[in-house]
C-alpha cells in the first residue's frame, strides 16, 4: 500500500516519554476541508470504526508491550495500590465538573 498522502513529522510521545518519534500526519482527502466540523467528525468516526473492526490486525509496538509489562510488574508488586474503575471514574468526573465551573 502506498502512503504518499502522509507527511512525516516529529512530535513528543504521550505517556511521559520525552523523546520525539516520527509520526505521519495524513493530509485530508480532497473535499474534507470543505465539510462542516460536524461532517468532518462523522467522517473521522466512520474511518475509526473501520480501523477498530480490524483491531486484531493492528501491530503492538515493543514500546507498548514494554509499558504493559512494567505496569503489570508494578501492580503485582503492590496490588493494594489499585483502585476500582468506578472509583477512578467518579473522581475524574468530579474533577472535570470542578474545572468546568
Amino acid at each position: 500500500m502506498k502512503w504518499e498522502w502522509l507527511e512525516p513529522v516529529a512530535r513528543p510521545r504521550r505517556g511521559g516519554y520525552a523523546r520525539a518519534v516520527s509520526h505521519a500526519v495524513p493530509k485530508p482527502p480532497p473535499g474534507f476541508d470543505e465539510l462542516s466540523v460536524e461532517e468532518q467528525l462523522e467522517y473521522v468516526t466512520a474511518l475509526w470504526d473501520r480501523v477498530v473492526a480490524q483491531q486484531s490486525e493492528l501491530p503492538v509496538s515493543e514500546a507498548c508491550r514494554s509499558l504493559v509489562r512494567e505496569r503489570l510488574a508494578a501492580h503485582r508488586a503492590k496490588p493494594e495500590a489499585a483502585r476500582p474503575w468506578s472509583e477512578a471514574r467518579r473522581d475524574i468526573e468530579a474533577l472535570v465538573q470542578r474545572r468546568a465551573q
